[in-house]
């Protein structure tokens, strides 16, 4: 094992823009060469180098404890990283060498692996309560890319409730750096509520660094009927009882979430290099994960909407605000498609009154569709305009279009024009056209082969 003394000051290092060691202090250069890497090239400790990574991404310093391989033995660092104009400036200190039999894991681990058995889904924060990891599934499921909230206030995501005593859990904890336990919240832009739990980690010198939580999302209580009134048979669909879609919902949605989340970390090498071939296999687990949670939610839509007595609520609402929404969430998977989306301007607003969750719902999919069929290097627009008492938005792309004789066909129920070509289940235009319909506008495309495709959202107009 390497003598190295725990008293031992910070070894600083700094990291360039393409993740080269440019410089770094003795015992960082030289646990850097045992793990086969040099001055100038790729930092070659790989838990060094995710973290140095995620904080160039995020733009805000990264905190983490780690365990590195030392020749045949490990050593156990805390690893500071903070992005700087050119790269990224670290500090590692730490320095306790361990055996290779690994010993109990730090507290945060343990913390982590508590929560993941009974959480609906987790994050992460950093000292100033940014984020720093949310669950893959949480996204996916209620409505946000996991990525774009990276970085962003804790409070950018939840907006906390206070307690019955008046108090917010969270702010004491905070003040005393300990765990808490039931600080209420409701997922912004969703109407949904929280309960959310945290307990502390700190630094090798004992200073708070975040918290390690999760979230469990809140329903109300069922409504018991009356004993001697009968209780009403839902209608069925597809000869499916009514509860099938939910029990399906529940069944597979946090295996799935779960699959999803360790593909895509076993897929970026979170723990370690890995062979490209099985990162690729990983990565492929991912994609087809979030294709089934697709396909469940787009069930559970269709289950809805397909009730005789189903309805929208008739709200107040600003398309432009939806669109420039709907945009936010689609940016990264625009960004990683080399596609990019021209959305309304932050003035623009167009008043009009439907439901906002179901408003947002269709453009989300209007807008995933269009940079799906675009080309790379291309662009989506999205367009506000007024057609008498009716509000516009129109999402237009240029991919290879749609062929007149087929686009009937895209509003069916599995309509695909080319089964073979990659893509959803089939289900999604016609959900969004019967959600548009259901709030008093529509749902129409206009294109030709080779022109790309034009789709107009209205909604009724109202006047502010």
């Amino acid at each position: 094992m390497n003598a190295i003394d725990p008293s031992l000051p910070v070894a600083i290092g700094r990291v360039d823009k393409d993740g080269r060691l440019i410089d770094a202090e003795a015992r960082l250069a030289e646990l850097n060469e045992r793990a086969g890497g040099g001055p100038g090239s790729a930092l070659a400790v790989p838990q060094v180098a995710t973290i140095a990574r995620l904080a160039q991404r995020l733009g805000i310093a990264i905190s983490r404890n780690i365990i590195a391989a030392d020749g045949e033995d490990d050593l156990e660092l805390w690893v500071r990283a903070e992005p700087e104009e050119n790269g990224v400036r670290l500090e590692v200190s730490g320095w306790r060498p361990r055996a290779a039999w690994r010993a109990p894991a730090p507290e945060p681990e343990r913390a982590r692996d508590f929560f993941r058995s009974a959480a609906d889904w987790l994050w992460e924060t950093d000292a100033s309560l940014r984020i720093t990891y949310l669950s893959i599934e949480a996204g996916a499921r209620y409505g946000f890319e996991s990525s774009t909230m990276l970085g962003q206030p804790l409070t950018r995501l939840f907006a906390l409730a206070e307690d019955d005593a008046g108090e917010l859990p969270i702010l004491g904890a905070v003040a005393a750096q300990r765990r808490f336990d039931g600080q209420k919240a409701e997922l912004r832009g969703t109407g949904r509520m929280v309960r959310l739990d945290a307990t502390p980690r700190t630094d090798p010198a004992g200073r708070f660094a975040g918290f390690v939580g999760a979230a469990h999302m809140l329903e109300s209580p069922p409504v018991a009927p009356k004993v001697d009134a009968p209780v009403p048979v839902a209608p069925s669909f597809g000869g499916f009882p009514d509860s099938f879609s939910q029990r399906l919902d529940r069944a597979l949605r946090g295996p799935l979430g779960k699959i999803i989340a360790n593909a895509d970390s076993i897929s970026a090498r979170t723990e370690g290099e890995l062979k490209d071939d099985y990162a690729e296999y990983a990565s492929d687990i991912a994609n087809a994960g979030r294709h089934l949670l697709g396909l469940i939610d787009d069930l559970v839509d269709l289950q809805a909407i397909e009730r005789d007595d189903f309805s929208t609520e008739a709200e107040p609402l600003d398309l432009a605000d939806a669109a420039r929404r709907a945009a936010g969430l689609l940016a990264v998977r625009a960004s990683q498609a080399d596609v990019r989306i021209d959305k309304p301007a932050p003035d623009e607003h167009v008043p009009v009154t439907g439901e906002y969750r179901r408003a947002l719902q269709v453009l989300v999919n209007l807008i995933g569709n269009a940079v799906r069929y675009s080309p790379p290097g291309s662009m989506v627009w999205i367009r506000m305009e007024r057609e008498g008492d009716m509000g516009c938005v129109i999402v237009a792309d240029q991919g290879k279009g749609i062929a007149e004789e087929d686009q009937a066909k895209i509003f069916e129920k599995f309509g695909r024009v080319d089964p073979s070509e990659p893509g959803g289940s089939g289900l999604g235009l016609y959900i969004a056209r019967r959600l548009a319909r259901a709030m008093g506008g529509d749902l129409t495309v206009d294109s030709a082969p080779g022109m790309g495709a034009r789709f107009v959202f209205t909604l009724p107009w109202r006047d502010s």
